[in-house]
């Protein structure tokens, strides 16, 4: 493949009679039980390019395909025209243009570009640090595609550097191992990035996720402008952003856990670089379920942002369970008219079954709660609404009216 050339077709997959529905509707995902042949064209590797045609030998779209998954096409144009360069160009035009609205430069360097299924690409994610670009591929095809949108992404936006996150084909993006430069040079171990005029430093090429936790930037000034004279406790903090903008609000005082003690190191530093007085943070290297239940303290403003605890459907019994013991012990750690933001980034949780688990939490502990609202990720993390699969944080706004109580220690059977 070169940059000049459109990316070739090399598979055919024709749907079952009656199994166009999914694709009428502009579903980007096809699913193997609609499939009744596919047919594999000479040189044909997984997450090449293929055309779906109805049971007549119809064109209905063309995406990449991944013969082995469960999810066997993803669908990129429900018409009859190359994916080359310029289409590359074209979607992350569109994304650019969203991003320079819902977005203030003036304030703020670091987004979502590009948010998969959300912006017509799927399978690419693309997050701007003033000058970097941190992108991951999600799935073998856009991989596999990589010279046309790395072309498209200097053309577009002129980074100084692209560098890329983690491990292909996971769903959501969490880094493994160091990130690798793609295009341009970066040989900075810190980046510097402002957020609603506050300052975050973290590692560029290291850390979780692309760098920072981005989806949370509403949410982190959610609280902020509810933190003056309350005491915050900002759990699975990682580099300190609900804690430090909850500094900036004017919080009493702060305490930051999280399991990494790296990860706390920048949260000193970011804490400290925006002007906060040191002795106000208390930072915890430590698990957030055990620091709940071993801590006596009490707050006024709780965040719970754990990772995400349901990867696949087989895990997703077990983290129901570890969401409503967190839920649970926050109840029991918060003072009268605490307010609680708690969050799910598991793409298996849907918000309805988040606010059952959460619900039952606060009725084993015997707290009366008060729902003020649902969260989700900011505005450059788009849903479309023909894929609404791509929802995966979800949170609930909380008030609790009277905490809750610790539960009694199970009583050994003799």
């Amino acid at each position: 493949m070169t940059v000049e050339t459109a990316a070739p077709v090399r598979y055919r997959l024709r749907l079952k009679k009656g199994r166009e529905r999914s694709l009428e509707l502009r579903h980007p995902w096809l699913f193997t039980g609609a499939i009744d042949e596919i047919q594999a064209l000479p040189g044909a590797t997984p997450g090449d390019l293929g055309d779906v045609v109805d049971s007549n030998g119809r064109f209905l779209a063309r995406g990449t395909v991944q013969p082995d998954s469960q999810i066997v096409c993803r669908i990129f144009v429900w018409e009859d025209t190359p994916i080359d360069r310029d289409f590359f160009v074209a979607r992350l035009a569109a994304a650019r243009r969203w991003r320079g609205e819902c977005i203030s430069a003036d304030h703020t360097d670091a987004y979502r570009l590009v948010h998969s299924e959300g912006d017509e690409l799927p399978g690419l994610v693309v997050d701007r640090y003033g000058p970097l670009l941190a992108v991951q591929t999600l799935t073998a095809g856009m991989h596999r595609l990589q010279p046309l949108w790395l072309d498209a992404l200097e053309e577009t936006l002129a980074p100084e550097a692209i560098v890329e996150r983690g491990q292909e084909g996971r769903r959501e993006p969490v880094a493994d191992g160091p990130a690798v430069v793609l295009r341009g040079t970066w040989a900075h171990t810190l980046l510097e990035v402002r957020e609603h005029g506050l300052r975050y430093r973290f590692d560029a090429l290291g850390g979780q996720k692309t760098g920072l936790y981005l989806d949370q930037r509403e949410n982190r000034a959610l609280v902020r402008r509810h933190a003056a004279g309350a005491r915050v406790l900002d759990l699975f903090g990682y580099v300190g952003g609900f804690g430090i903008a909850a500094g900036a609000g004017g919080a009493s005082d702060v305490t930051v856990v999280d399991s990494s003690a790296p990860a706390l190191a920048f949260a000193r530093v970011n804490w400290e670089s925006n002007g906060l007085a040191p002795d106000l943070l208390r930072t915890h290297d430590v698990d957030g379920f055990e620091f709940l239940r071993r801590t006596e303290e009490t707050w006024d403003r709780i965040v719970i942002d754990p990772p995400p605890l349901a990867r696949t459907r087989t895990s997703l019994e077990r983290a129901l369970r570890a969401y409503k013991d967190l839920n649970l012990w926050a109840f029991v750690r918060a003072r009268p008219g605490a307010l609680i933001w708690t969050f799910t980034c598991s793409q298996q949780v849907s918000h309805d079954l988040f606010q059952k688990v959460v619900f039952g939490a606060a009725r084993d502990a015997g707290a009366s709660v008060q729902w003020l609202a649902r969260l989700g990720a900011g505005p450059d993390h788009p849903v479309h609404l023909d894929h609404p699969q791509g929802e995966y944080l979800k949170g609930l706004w909380l008030r609790v009216l009277q905490p809750g109580r610790a539960p009694r220690p199970r009583e050994k059977k003799p």
